[in-house]
């Protein structure tokens, strides 16, 4: 797994919104963080989204590159950036352009409180997925 983890950083080394990191568990300053993150076998992957929360979530997934990736791009990595639109989607797009003509930073902030009360609804793939656009952007309007 390691030269697939070893690539996976370097493709994401100038991602704004991941970060691919190793911890060694077994030195004394990492042996807390582990602790911390109820790290107990190795290797142990985990990752931080607004769902998950300050403790984070055991990945599950494949452990080859291209799972590795997918499960990145469909969840973690954010494409749509307000100040560079060419990644964002069409409905992406819309939607950042319907935030700023309501007014800009605090109206993006209202919405984003009504979103974030929403997460933990059950909702469909699609939907969870759209919410999830959403924030990211209004996250960067609210900025």
């Amino acid at each position: 797994m390691a030269p697939a983890w070893a690539t996976l950083g370097t493709e994401f080394s100038d991602s704004s919104s991941v970060l691919i990191a190793d911890v060694d568990c077994t030195t004394e300053p990492a042996k807390e963080l582990c602790e911390k993150y109820a790290v107990q076998g190795f290797p142990t992957l985990k990752y931080w989204t607004s769902d998950t929360g300050s403790d984070g979530a055991d990945y599950e997934g494949g452990r080859d590159l291209d799972s590795l990736k997918k499960f990145i791009d469909e969840n973690l990595a954010a494409k749509c950036l307000v100040a560079e639109p060419s990644a964002c989607t069409e409905k992406e797009v819309g939607f950042i352009a319907k935030m700023e003509a309501k007014g800009g930073k605090e109206e993006a902030g209202a919405e984003l409180k009504r979103l974030e009360g929403m997460k933990g609804a059950s909702m469909k793939p699609e939907l969870k997925k759209w919410q999830n656009q959403r924030l990211a952007i209004l996250k960067q309007l609210a900025a």
